[in-house]
């Protein structure tokens, strides 16, 4: 069984199991790999009527599958290749009116991986990111692109790499109007370039807001307005600086969702690698979270804690340090911190999680919060 043909059986499983909004989500990812403008124009009308139908589960799910079975009979065409789309090497940058140093930063960019890039604020995230995205220059070190769309000179290398920063510049005109002048831009056929337009507004659900201007939208939604006029013109890298930082918790994790789905186009796979203050919203996501402090380099593969194998536990619990030493005292407890909003619980590699949790429960300690950050960048954060 192909990749492409796994993927529909799953989407048959999600909205069978009443599953309907991931489901119809995937069924759009599977619909957008096939570049066939029928089968788009089948989703765009299928989104129409969801949106004038939206109790209607089960009619959605029987029109769903007679699209199902139109992708059946579709060979799609898998881009497989694992080369790597950035090498970075030692790439540092220095800063002489204040002091500050970037890197050296080492790292390979893979397409159809999602790399997080965390760390406290003024720590070298935004830098990184317009380095990568070649709007700086770094100060030492090398960079190497390898696209498929090989081309010569920074300015068409942009058309291949996109980077959108935390604040983006207005629009002016109705929304869909600008995208599709983004593929005019491009040389799409004005036929094509309605259903380009329309299908890539259905996947990141703005289907209600294609017609408004941008003074009508919400933060979040101009954020993925932007996102939509950039995945229009198919990029092979994306860097997104802070794109999470005027939504609300739920629109974080959807759009999070909806980025590494289309990262992992199996037709169009793009490597993503986005800044964020939202730390496990990212590593959920992620494939490689890095990890930035004082411009120095960590990520979550840091091998000195895969050798050492630490048990590191996040509590909030209105316990007192005294409760929590008393039911940890049988277990290989290396320290306790406390630091003013949780504590940080440090073991030994002999502890198991589950251990953990079984003590407090016997002792009934009030638990708000409990998670293990061993493998988590949260650790670089605390120590």
């Amino acid at each position: 069984m192909s990749l492409f043909q796994a993927r529909i059986k799953e989407v048959q499983s999600f909205l069978s199991n009443k599953d309907i909004v991931l489901g119809y989500r995937k069924l759009m990812d599977c619909a957008m790999d096939t570049q066939d403008m029928a089968i788009y124009n089948q989703m765009i009308h299928l989104t129409d009527w969801k949106e004038n139908h939206p109790e209607d589960v089960d009619g959605l799910v029987e029109k769903a599958q007679s699209i199902i079975e139109n992708l059946k009979r579709i060979s799609v065409q898998e881009n497989s290749s694992q080369d790597a789309v950035i090498e970075a090497t030692e790439i540092t940058k220095t800063y002489n009116n204040n002091g500050f140093k970037l890197g050296p930063v080492s790292l390979s960019i893979k397409k159809g991986n999602v790399y997080g890039l965390v760390g406290e604020n003024g720590n070298g995230k935004t830098t990184l990111l317009r380095i990568l995205a070649k709007e700086l220059e770094p100060s030492s070190g090398s960079m190497t692109y390898r696209l498929d769309n090989q081309v010569k000179g920074d300015f068409k290398l942009r058309t291949q790499l996109v980077y959108i920063p935390q604040r983006t510049a207005t629009w002016y005109g109705s929304l869909k109007d600008n995208l599709k002048f983004v593929l005019s831009s491009y040389g799409v056929p004005a036929d094509e370039n309605e259903t380009r337009v329309l299908m890539m507004i259905a996947r990141l659900g703005l289907w209600n807001y294609k017609h408004l201007k941008w003074s009508e939208l919400s933060s979040g939604y101009k954020m993925r307005f932007e996102l939509a006029r950039t995945l229009l013109r198919q990029p092979e890298l994306l860097l997104l600086d802070e794109p999470l930082a005027n939504l609300d918790v739920n629109a974080q994790q959807v759009i999070l969702e909806d980025l590494k789905s289309i990262c992992n186009s199996i037709n169009n796979p793009i490597a993503l690698i986005l800044s964020s203050q939202q730390l496990y919203e990212v590593e959920k996501v992620s494939d490689k979270v890095i990890f930035l402090k004082n411009g120095q380099y960590t990520d979550n593969s840091d091998s000195e804690v895969a050798v050492n194998h630490q048990l590191i536990i996040e509590i909030d619990t209105t316990a007192t340090r005294e409760e929590l030493l008393a039911v940890f005292k049988p277990m290989d407890l290396e320290k306790l911190i406390y630091n003013g909003g949780v504590f940080m619980v440090y073991f030994k590699p002999t502890v198991a999680f589950y251990s953990v949790m079984t003590a407090l429960g016997s002792h009934q300690v009030p638990v708000t919060y409990l998670r293990n950050i061993s493998n988590s960048t949260r650790r670089f954060f605390i120590s």
